[in-house]
């Protein structure tokens, strides 16, 4: 078993040892492996990689979103947040209503022609500034469709009834601590056509014992320079949320992976990674006043002790 950030590093040195080359979607490539776990142990530490920096404010701003069941991208920016930008602004560049340069491929031609990178910036700023201020824009451009917010929170059933999962399985932990059906999925099939981007994350289940909250997550595909850093600390930070609602501990977060990848033009900052050692793990503080997670804003969350080596760029793939 993988344990922890030297767990997160051996599964990167095994990927690049091991992975095979494969095409994928964004056309950029990767190494992959299919099948793997790694597991954290929340009485440790935060679970923050140390190795690069990881922006915990953007972690932390993004779950919000999916608790509060948001799914447009206005209160990611609102909150200085822009990992959700490409999905939407790709949105908005394909529409009849971009009045703007050619920015097919943009993702890619960004990063390996620095005129076409300033054309693309310009735009993007324009985007994310009509987002911000013209809300009928934001409300045709800024919305992902029904991505893990949705489901979270307002899943749709044939009887066009909805059911609230993220409300559910907390009530389920409150009151049938040992049951086997603390799950939410983000996989609706019917709606993935319609998401900008199909979950990654794609169920999530809770196990109380001893008095502690464990929660272990599916991942179907997993970036595992960018994104997986990020899924590692939300849903460690969802755990301790749910289980400060619920008046347990954490316990473990166990993170299951499908397709386990390295883009083929993250390999040089993996090595960088990999030429780092593991500091000290910081402390999460949650306002201990707020009694639900769906009463949190991000003055209620903290972090203390960070010393992480310095982050270390790449480009996404979209």
């Amino acid at each position: 078993m993988l344990s922890g950030e030297k767990g997160y590093l051996d599964l990167c040195r095994y990927i690049l040892k091991n992975g095979t080359k494969k095409h994928d979607r964004t056309g950029t490539g990767t190494y992959s492996i299919f099948g793997s776990q790694m597991r954290f142990d929340l009485s440790e530490g935060f679970p923050l990689l140390t190795t690069k920096k990881v922006p915990f404010r953007l972690v932390a701003s993004e779950l919000l979103w999916f608790i509060k069941g948001d799914t447009n991208i206005q209160y990611l920016l609102q909150n200085n947040n822009n990992i959700w930008n490409e999905w939407a602004f790709k949105k908005w560049v394909e529409s009849d209503r971009y009045d703007g340069p050619d920015m097919t491929d943009f993702g890619i031609r960004s990063q390996q022609d620095p005129e076409f990178n300033r054309q693309y910036q310009e735009q993007m700023n324009r985007f994310k500034e009509k987002i911000l201020t013209d809300n009928s824009f934001a409300a045709t451009f800024g919305d992902l469709g029904n991505v893990y917010g949705k489901q979270w929170r307002e899943w749709k059933t044939s009887q066009n009834e909805t059911i609230d999962q993220l409300s559910n399985v907390i009530n389920s932990i409150q009151n049938k601590p040992d049951s086997r059906r603390h799950i939410v999925s983000a996989w609706n099939p019917e709606d993935v056509p319609n998401m900008a981007l199909p979950p990654c994350h794609t169920l999530f289940q809770f196990y109380v014992a001893d008095g502690k909250l464990s929660c272990q997550l599916y991942q179907r595909s997993a970036d595992i320079f960018i994104g997986v850093p990020f899924n590692i600390a939300s849903y460690a930070l969802l755990t301790y949320m749910i289980a400060h609602e619920c008046g347990l501990e954490a316990g473990d977060f166990i993170h299951t992976l499908g397709d386990a990848h390295i883009y083929t033009n993250h390999v040089e900052q993996v090595k960088t990674q990999l030429g780092r050692s593991i500091r000290p793990l910081p402390r999460l503080t949650l306002n201990p006043v707020k009694d639900s997670i769906f009463d949190f804003e991000m003055s209620d969350i903290g972090l203390t002790g960070y010393n992480p080596h310095p982050p270390i760029k790449a480009p996404i793939a979209v």
